[in-house]
């Protein structure tokens, strides 16, 4: 028999084209050496074997017919799939290459050898299906790769290993679940100059969240060694998040978020014997590191986009850092296949309805909530007792898990991290999961009812027992267009993407004390002085801060960060935020805080908001503030940021405040920076023309404004039925605050809980001309009808 044509060929002679002939990894891998390169996309050299190549070596070998034998057994049922695959594996093992393929592949082998300049180099050796990675089925992990392969003989050797993995036990099941005819799927496997990133690192990017869809942003997972320890999920990576948007502009680094995994282990290579790689604990020094430094995520960032670009939709992209000469390679694209086919305008949302005992956080996959009963599982070998609907709770899963996963409500583990393996198949199920909680199989009992979370953004809960929850489909699609602005007032980072789709005009309110409370969990001051602290709290502040060079840069670069994760969904629409408004009993609470807090009788109408800022007491921790958020504007180019002074009682202490900005680098009007002031105080209504000389715009916080128009501590149970903002007084006064601050030709908004709670309220404040009204994400859809209702009636008059 002879050989058939075109056994082996070259990644820069492939192409996206070419999927039938050399499947969907080696032909993107090919697409991106031939269409990126001029681009700085730099994709390790290589060649690929081809389906002919394939279908010619089970044709030669003559068991294409004892193939179709075992797997008519399994479906029909005579035999097992266990059975089944083993015998269809062992009857390609058995079979040697034909040798004209075989001479055809070591003479490429040899021909990248004299490119690379190295005798016998370090391959990986990756299986390509011809029907993998399409954007409607991905078959990532279903066929094997074999890494730091050297010569001829491990080469065929391991060729002959790819071709058996087209009929893995998970491969099969998973073409008979996605109606793949066995017969019609072939193999080609790519040879690829092995980066030598065992002296580095490597990982995963997604070009947007993975879990609720946000497109403006790429995803990087990162961790010591090759990168198998992060696509099986054994280790909880690194992970960053950069602002596509803003990649490509000069100075600027748009790194939103960096998370510091534990990375207990790396894989790397083995030295003598049959075993190519081997796992090895990392040290204390590499766990407190960070992988990637900024410019390296930034160029991952930046390559992302490219790719993205190019192939026009998510991509899900695998790279790899070459430790001998630092240089980063991308090793793998694929399209990314659950998020990119789901509705932009439409989504579900789930609300836990009343609270449990927490057992365990981790990484959040979906925004599902499930209860059940634990099942927890140690061993893939024990999957068979796992009972339908149960919650798995188990240490890592990898492909051999998929039947069992299948078949959970939701998913539990120990490892990984947004881009393992139990995150990927969760999200392709639609099976909520939460991952990397270091201690799931031990401090969940099997058989324990259980409730776990994903609703609250990138942090997923597990809680002891069954908690009632509820959700609802929300569709943005039809909603109305409005002439007053709608915003969102949000709180918490983790939570930032989970309100993507809503068409709002920006962010009304970032509260900054919500990332200082739940980030950062350290008063400011303590990090400043730690000769005031307690020897316990100094120890846990040492703790907290490692890694960086002084606690003060913790702070910055966490509170930093936060601010621009906040201001990130509706960029290029202004993102409010508003600086800290603890009141002392709060700030008290911080990690090191009672050492400077005072003991206050009224902490709400105390010592807060603006009155901090230039007193002695905190003007430090001020200073902090002001560098994070310089940081933002100037380094990570987030200039939508507006800031926003809180409870400023006299025209006096506004200028003090700003005196004290400018001099920390946060001067009006330079940058494009503007300042907006809180009209919560009466005395902010009645002196607002004096006000408005000082800020570029208002927003009335209509809770401490009720709470000082009306004599009523808002957080009093015993007054809770006179606290209203819908009473006449309180309304007289932001009708006021509107007309003066229209007649000063300065915007006004209101971000209080008013019109998130009553619709009427809302229609008050449209009546009044008020610029943007400021919501609840999840009152944001009903109240948008009630302003553009209450537009309509106001035209009809």
């Amino acid at each position: 028999m002879t050989k058939p044509p075109a056994s082996v060929l070259w990644f820069e002679d492939i192409g996206i084209s070419n999927v039938p002939i050399v499947g969907g990894k080696n032909a993107s891998l090919g697409e991106m050496v031939r269409e990126l390169g001029s681009q700085g996309v730099r994709v390790p050299t290589g060649f690929a074997t081809t389906s002919a190549a394939y279908r010619h070596f089970i044709d030669a070998s003559g068991i294409a017919s004892d193939i179709r034998e075992d797997i008519r057994r399994y479906n029909e049922g005579t035999s097992s799939l266990q059975v089944a695959g083993s015998a269809v594996r062992e009857h390609i093992l058995a079979s040697p290459i034909p040798d004209a393929l075989a001479a055809e592949i070591r003479a490429a082998y040899d021909k990248l050898a004299e490119r690379l300049g190295v005798k016998d180099p370090a391959v990986a050796v990756r299986s390509s299906a011809t029907a993998e990675d399409l954007p409607d089925a991905s078959f990532a992990g279903q066929q094997e790769t074999f890494l730091n392969v050297r010569g001829h003989r491990a080469l065929l050797d391991a060729c002959r290993r790819c071709y058996a993995s087209l009929f893995t036990d998970r491969a099969i099941s998973y073409r008979e679940a996605k109606g793949f005819d066995h017969f019609s799927v072939a193999l080609s496997i790519g040879i690829q100059q092995m980066v030598r990133s065992d002296l580095a690192g490597s990982g995963v990017i997604f070009t947007l969240d993975t879990e609720t869809g946000f497109p403006d942003v790429a995803v990087i997972s990162a961790a010591w060694g090759l990168g198998e320890t992060v696509v099986q999920g054994m280790v909880d990576p690194d992970k960053y998040i950069v602002f596509k948007p803003l990649l490509g502009k000069e100075g600027i680094k748009p790194i939103i978020e960096k998370e510091l995994g534990a990375k207990a282990t790396k894989m790397i290579y083995a030295e003598g014997g049959s075993k190519r790689t081997r796992l090895m604990d990392t040290t204390p020094a590499e766990q407190r590191k960070y992988v990637l430094d900024d410019s390296d995520i930034v160029e991952l960032g930046e390559w992302a986009a490219i790719v993205e670009e190019h192939y026009g939709r998510p991509m899900d992209i695998e790279w790899a850092k070459d430790g001998e000469t630092g240089l980063l390679y991308l090793v793998q694209a694929r399209p990314e296949t659950v998020q990119a086919g789901r509705s932009r305008t439409s989504f579900r949302s789930y609300h836990l309805k009343e609270q449990g005992k927490a057992l365990l956080t981790g990484a959040a996959v979906g925004s599902a909530i499930a209860s059940g009963k634990a099942c927890v599982i140690r061993d893939v070998a024990d999957i068979e007792r796992f009972p339908d609907d149960a919650i798995l709770v188990t240490g890592n899963t990898d492909p051999d898990w998929v039947p069992v996963m299948k078949r959970a409500s939701g998913i539990v583990t120990d490892h990984g991290g947004n881009t393992s393996h139990a995150a990927i198949v969760s999200r392709e199920l639609g099976v909520p999961a939460v991952v990397g909680t270091s201690t799931a199989t031990r401090d969940v009992a099997d058989g324990q009812n259980i409730t776990l979370s994903c609703a609250s953004g990138e942090t997923g809960m597990v809680y002891d027992g069954l908690l009632a929850f509820d959700s609802e489909e929300i569709d943005v699609g039809a909603l109305p267009k409005t002439r007053t602005h709608v915003m969102v007032n949000i709180a918490d980072p983790a939570a930032a993407f989970q309100w993507w789709r809503l068409p709002a005009h920006g962010v009304g309110l970032a509260r900054m004390e919500f990332i200082i409370n739940n980030l950062i969990k350290v008063h400011p001051m303590a990090l400043l002085h730690p000769e005031r602290l307690s020897a316990e709290d100094a120890r846990a502040i040492e703790e907290l801060t490692q890694g960086y060079a002084t606690p003060a840069d913790y702070f910055v670069d966490h509170l930093a960060r936060g601010i621009a994760k906040l201001a990130t969904p509706y960029h290029p629409y202004p993102a409010i935020v508003r600086l800290s408004d603890f009141k002392t009993n709060e700030y008290a609470h911080l990690l090191g805080g009672s050492a400077f807090e005072p003991s206050e009788e009224n902490p709400m109408i105390g010592f807060r908001g603006a009155s901090r800022y230039y007193n002695e007491r905190y003007r430090e921790g001020f200073a902090l503030e002001c560098r994070a958020l310089k940081q933002v504007r100037e380094e990570l180019g987030f200039t939508n940021v507006v800031i926003m002074v809180p409870f400023c009682r006299t025209t006096a202490e506004a200028d003090q405040v700003l005196a004290v900005m400018a001099e920390n680098g946060l001067k009006r009007g330079e940058n494009g920076l503007q300042i907006y002031m809180m009209c919560e105080i009466p005395a902010n209504v009645i002196l607002a023309e004096e006000f408005a000389k000082r800020f570029d715009g208002f927003s009335i916080g209509s809770n401490d404004l009720t709470q000082l128009t009306l004599g009523i501590d808002r957080d009093s149970d015993l007054l809770a039925d006179l606290f209203d903002e819908r009473n006449d007084a309180v309304k007289r006064m932001i009708a006021q605050a509107i007309a003066k601050a229209h007649e000063a030709r300065i915007k006004i908004g209101i971000c209080g809980q008013a019109p998130s709670n009553y619709p009427e309220f809302a229609a008050f404040l449209v009546d009044e001309g008020i610029d943007s009204i400021s919501l609840n994400p999840d009152s944001f859809i009903r109240t948008v009808s009630s302003i553009a209702n209450a537009e309509k009636a106001a035209r009809r008059e």
